[in-house]
């Protein structure tokens, strides 16, 4: 097993990169749902990045990477399960350049959509996202558009974790934060703004899609099939070597979830708050219901509720 270096991420980069961002970002909220909604005499907080710009926190990766390089005439590229893109989608928008999304069949309609009517050119293929990160990077050297990566890159990551530092702000100390994992950028900016901190962090993969899970067995990042409810979003086929190693350098821990417990989060989420959330936003909640973590009495708890882009239909 190769040995490499923990690359070089924490408070003073995601401190950087929020000065980047400025104002350009919702300060979402962090509401107390009340011991009921949990279940749990543990003290659980909700940080509502579902209402993010585009019903997700993935603008704030992407629109940190654009900002940091100079970007070409061609604009944009990036291949993308459905929000990614639409950050990249929107953060061209704003940055008035030119935005080619790749998505996989699997990205639902809803998604698909919102890309076209943010101005993207779209392309649909392939069955997962691995087959459309390929013809992305087909494109990309055909183009010499900017690749903003869904995940694995410094500056994604360090984007993604501002939502860790305004959490924080808003929370004051936190024992542990749930965060749902895909390919690990927003995990890994969550651990490497916690990493000084006396805050766990736990992952929360599907079970049938969890790369970091089987990299942590592994050792090192490993190849997994990919599949089930939370697909589009958390469907990463291998989890990302930067995001591998920030998160095995600050000791994170990962858990899994059924679909049936995140079908149920997502019921509980419409039921009781009259939120819409995705499969994969919901994935941390669902590892408190599903019995996926142990939480003690006096135990301060942030949940990421990180998504929302689903048809309605489906969580009622």
């Amino acid at each position: 097993m190769t040995t490499i270096e923990t690359p070089a991420i924490g408070q003073p980069e995601i401190e950087q990169a929020a000065e980047r961002l400025g104002d350009a970002l919702r300060v979402t909220p962090v509401i107390d749902p009340r011991h009921d909604f949990f279940g749990r005499a543990a003290s659980i907080s909700c940080k509502l990045e579902l209402l993010q710009h585009t019903g997700s926190f993935k603008p704030r990766g992407a629109l940190n990477r654009a900002l940091v390089e100079q970007i070409p005439e061609p604009g944009l590229i990036a291949a993308s399960g459905g929000n990614h893109g639409l950050a990249v989608a929107w953060a061209a928008r704003r940055l008035n350049v030119a935005a080619e999304i790749f998505v996989p069949e699997v990205s639902p309609a809803t998604k698909v959509d919102a890309l076209r009517e943010l101005g993207a050119t779209v392309h649909v293929t392939g069955a997962l996202y691995a087959d459309a990160l390929l013809a992305c990077r087909q494109r990309q050297t055909e183009t010499g558009a900017l690749d903003i990566h869904a995940y694995d890159h410094l500056d994604t990551i360090a984007g993604a974790g501002t939502i860790a530092r305004e959490m924080h702000q808003q929370l004051g100390e936190i024992d542990t934060v749930l965060v749902a994992l895909g390919g690990g950028g927003l995990a890994a900016g969550v651990a490497a703004w916690f990493a000084t901190l006396n805050t766990k962090v736990i992952t929360v993969e599907p079970e049938r899609s969890r790369c970091f899970a089987a990299a942590h067995a592994a050792g090192e990042p490993v190849d997994v099939e990919v599949g089930g409810r939370a697909a589009d979003s958390l469907g990463a086929p291998r989890i990302g070597l930067t995001n591998w190693q920030v998160l095995k350098a600050a000791g994170v821990e990962p858990v899994t979830v059924s679909d049936d417990a995140i079908l149920y989060a997502q019921r509980r989420f419409w039921n009781d708050l009259k939120l819409v959330v995705e499969p994969g936003g919901a994935a941390a909640a669902a590892a408190i219901w599903g019995g996926a973590v142990t939480l003690s009495a006096d135990e301060r708890v942030a949940v990421i509720v990180c998504g929302a882009n689903t048809d309605a239909a489906s969580v009622r």
